[in-house]
C-alpha cells in the first residue's frame, strides 16, 4: 500500500491514502521512521482491508483518518481514538466517482509485531439511537475533541479532498475531479505539471 498523504490538522493527525487495486510499494512506508506514520499505516490498511471490503468494490480505496488522541505509552498496545472514514472510487476519464464508503469512528488498538504495526481490535461507535451513548463511552474524556472534529463537515470535506489530491498526484492518476453521487464534481487542488 502507498502512503499518499499525512497531514496535520485541527488538533489531530490526519491521513488519507491507499490503493487496494495496485501492488504494494513499501519504499514510501519504509522511508518514514516515525511511530506516527507506522501506526497510521496500520490504521489505513485496516480500513481498506477489513472495513472497506464490506463496501461495493471499486478501482481505488482511500481512507481518511483524523486521529483525535493517541496513547503510545505501550508500543504493544497503542490506542488511537479517531474519526475514521473509507471511500471507494471508480476512475472515469478525469473524474473519481464515489462508489461506496462511510464513517467508522472509534478506538483502534494497535500492536507492534515482527512485521510492523497491526490493528488488533477496533471499538467502533454504534449507529442509530445508540450512537451518542456509544461515542461518549468509547471516547470518554476525549469526546468533546471527537465531537468538534466529527461535526465539522467543512473541515472534514477539505481534508478528504486534499487527501484525494495527494493520492492522485502520488499515483500519477488522470483524475482532476471527484464526484459524489448526486453532487456536482469538485475540482481537486492538483498541479500535475509539478
Amino acid at each position: 500500500m502507498l502512503v499518499a498523504a499525512v497531514c496535520i490538522g485541527l488538533m489531530a493527525v490526519t491521513s488519507c491514502k491507499t490503493d487496494n487495486a495496485k501492488p504494494a510499494d513499501n519504499a514510501v512506508e519504509q522511508a518514514t521512521d516515525s511511530i506516527e506514520s507506522t501506526y497510521l499505516t496500520a490504521i489505513d490498511d485496516y480500513l481498506v482491508n477489513e472495513i472497506g471490503k464490506d463496501y461495493s468494490p471499486a478501482d481505488y480505496s482511500i481512507p481518511c483518518v483524523t486521529v483525535v488522541a493517541v496513547d503510545e505509552s505501550n508500543p504493544d498496545s497503542i490506542l488511537a481514538w479517531g474519526d475514521y472514514w473509507v471511500f471507494n472510487y471508480k476512475l472515469s476519464g478525469d473524474t473519481l466517482l464515489t462508489e461506496s464508503g462511510g464513517s467508522h469512528p472509534g478506538l483502534m488498538h494497535i500492536a507492534k509485531t515482527a512485521e510492523g504495526y497491526k490493528v488488533t481490535a477496533f471499538d467502533v461507535v454504534a449507529d442509530g439511537t445508540d450512537n451518542l451513548e456509544s461515542a461518549k463511552k468509547i471516547f470518554g474524556d476525549k469526546y468533546d475533541d471527537f465531537h468538534a472534529i466529527n461535526s465539522n463537515e467543512k473541515k472534514r470535506e477539505e481534508t478528504r479532498i486534499n487527501g484525494i489530491a495527494e493520492y492522485v498526484k502520488a499515483h500519477g492518476l488522470s483524475a482532476k475531479m471527484v464526484k459524489d453521487f448526486g453532487w456536482d464534481p469538485i475540482n481537486l487542488p492538483i498541479d500535475n505539471n509539478k
